[in-house]
């Protein structure tokens, strides 16, 4: 919660930098632009602390396996709230993925329930959110632009998770508990502040591109990076895989 907490302050405070400069001009928010972005902000901040509660029981490359069935949830999504139907093409391709997923489940060391379901969980999250972000973008195409719209669900989202964080965690990141606990603080914070960095480019640049494509092909595009985190982080944490594992990651490609 503190690390999503932070990655919500730094992404907060690029927005006003924004808005302060006029890279992107500050939007009039309504009281009734609140309500309808508020479900959108809800399950934003639910996907990034279900990621993030995941990626810290399991191994990186296993919570990372696990989302690689969001092309699953956005066709379910996408046919309940948008009216777009699989084609048999969509269907066909969704069946090794999650063979894999459930071969690799089956195989995986750093395997435990709860990384399980919070990365399961995520998935729903994350794809209620982009199918709904896209459905909300068509209808204010005129009035709300992608990055406004991300802009106001990060701020949001920072605003629920700070008082949570605090009742459930206290203020753990104070320098004077890290201290206690033996951790670098300039370490700490220098990876909360790039943490924070290349969540808020990456998910901005996710918006971005999801003003521009369906969320189907949006997710099964963004499956691609799945390799490149799964591949990097068993090489950088060296996580073991056996043959069946290795096997079972790769069908959910």
């Amino acid at each position: 919660m503190t690390i999503s907490a932070f990655q919500f302050a730094f992404g907060s405070i690029v927005i006003f930098i924004m808005w302060s400069t006029n890279v992107n001009k500050r939007p009039k928010i309504s009281t009734s632009l609140l309500a309808t972005i508020l479900p959108l902000a809800i399950v934003h901040t639910l996907g990034n602390l279900l990621t993030n509660l995941s990626l810290g029981k399991v191994a990186v490359s296993f919570t990372h396996t696990i989302k690689a069935m969001e092309p699953f949830f956005s066709v379910l999504f996408s046919a309940l709230f948008l009216g777009e139907l699989p084609t048999i093409w969509i269907i066909s391709s969704l069946v090794p993925i999650v063979s894999g997923v459930a071969l690799a489940s089956l195989t995986e060391a750093s395997f435990n329930w709860i990384g399980f379901w919070s990365a399961m969980a995520s998935n729903v999250t994350n794809q209620s959110r982009n199918v709904l972000s896209k459905k909300l973008m068509a209808e204010k195409e005129e009035t709300l632009d992608n990055i406004t719209l991300f802009s106001i669900i990060t701020i949001m989202s920072f605003l629920f998770t700070v008082p949570i964080t605090l009742f459930v965690e206290g203020i753990k990141f104070t320098p004077s508990y890290l201290q206690s606990s033996g951790l670098s603080l300039r370490e700490f914070y220098a990876r909360c502040f790039l943490s924070g960095l290349c969540f808020h480019a990456y998910q901005q640049v996710s918006y971005m591109i999801l003003a521009r494509v369906s969320p189907v092909t949006h997710s099964v595009s963004n499956s691609v990076k799945r390799v490149v985190v799964i591949v990097s982080s068993v090489i950088f944490f060296k996580t073991p895989v056996s043959a069946i594992n290795s096997l079972g990651k790769n069908f959910s490609f």
